[in-house]
């Protein structure tokens, strides 16, 4: 088997072991063609082109620009998607139940996520009253999901300050707003852009002693204070049953997209002690993991 593998979060150790669980030995019965375009969108064409032509006989694409690219140029290969937002509101799909054409995978819920995320965050900083968002402009499918939170925010009394990114010099013009109109805490919308600049973003938090809110559990383990997502390891585990129906026949067009059963709860107390945040217990209690 030859499965292309355009994404960032497809270099994860998880992905390779998914599989492996399913019989497919990287370097014995398969092969992986690994592609992270580091937030240059530009370079995705040229990686699906290239894995069009060495035949790869599925793609499995992270993140909605690598998964728009893949569909677009690569229409009789079987595409399976993850991280790339709701397929149904980005048009990838015509419904989870019934994906039509050469589509699936794992989807998301992005409401319910962004409305799990606000709360904890609130409980975990008294007074919480305005959240910047950080996402990245040019990814359609974290532009839904950006609107997504700012409705579960408006209920939640939260007002949102928008500051949308479309390169890494534009995280400058990010915190010079976060200088002028301060917030109480940062949530990072994750895309390939938003987590390669990663270091930024925890740098300025700690510097103004801003609590943040992270959409994957990997960012709570490099720095991130707090990080609430589906189980990554679910997800890889359902790319690879998937992948494993559709080389023994399976249609992808027949093969309904699947939602996350498991989430991750992850809070690190490092962190915490850096920004002079005391850690409510009740938060510490519901975490899945409390990192010293």
């Amino acid at each position: 088997m030859h499965v292309g593998a355009p994404g960032t979060c497809i270099l994860a150790p998880g992905f390779a072991d998914a599989y492996a669980r399913r019989g497919y030995i990287e370097g014995k019965n398969v092969i992986f063609e690994r592609f992270a375009a580091e937030g240059r969108l530009e370079r995705l064409p040229e990686a699906a082109d290239r894995m069009i032509s060495d035949k790869v006989d599925l793609l499995v694409a992270c993140g909605y620009p690598a998964a728009l690219t893949a569909m677009q140029r690569a229409p009789s290969i079987p595409v399976l998607v993850m991280n790339a937002g709701d397929p149904v509101e980005t048009g990838m799909v015509e419904s989870l139940a019934h994906p039509g054409g050469h589509v699936t995978g794992v989807s998301e819920v992005a409401s319910d996520l962004s409305a799990k995320r606000l709360q904890l965050l609130k409980e975990a900083v008294p007074g919480l009253h305005t959240v910047a968002l950080l996402w990245n402009q040019n990814d359609l499918a974290m532009q839904m999901r950006c609107t997504a939170t700012q409705a579960e925010a408006k209920k939640l009394g939260i007002v949102t300050q928008l500051l949308g990114v479309r390169a890494p010099n534009d995280f400058a013009d990010a915190f010079s707003e976060m200088d002028r109109h301060p917030p109480d805490a940062i949530l990072l919308v994750a895309d390939s852009l938003t987590v390669i600049n990663h270091k930024a973003v925890f740098d300025y938090a700690a510097a103004h002693h801003l609590p943040d809110m992270e959409e994957l559990d990997v960012l709570a383990h490099i720095g991130g204070l707090m990080a609430y997502s589906a189980d990554q390891n679910e997800v890889f585990d359902r790319l690879a049953a998937l992948s494993d129906r559709i080389l023994h026949g399976a249609k992808p067009a027949d093969l309904p997209l699947e939602l996350p059963t498991r989430f991750h709860f992850s809070v690190n107390l490092k962190t915490a002690r850096s920004l002079g945040l005391t850690v409510p217990e009740t938060i510490q209690l519901r975490a899945d993991e409390v990192i010293e």
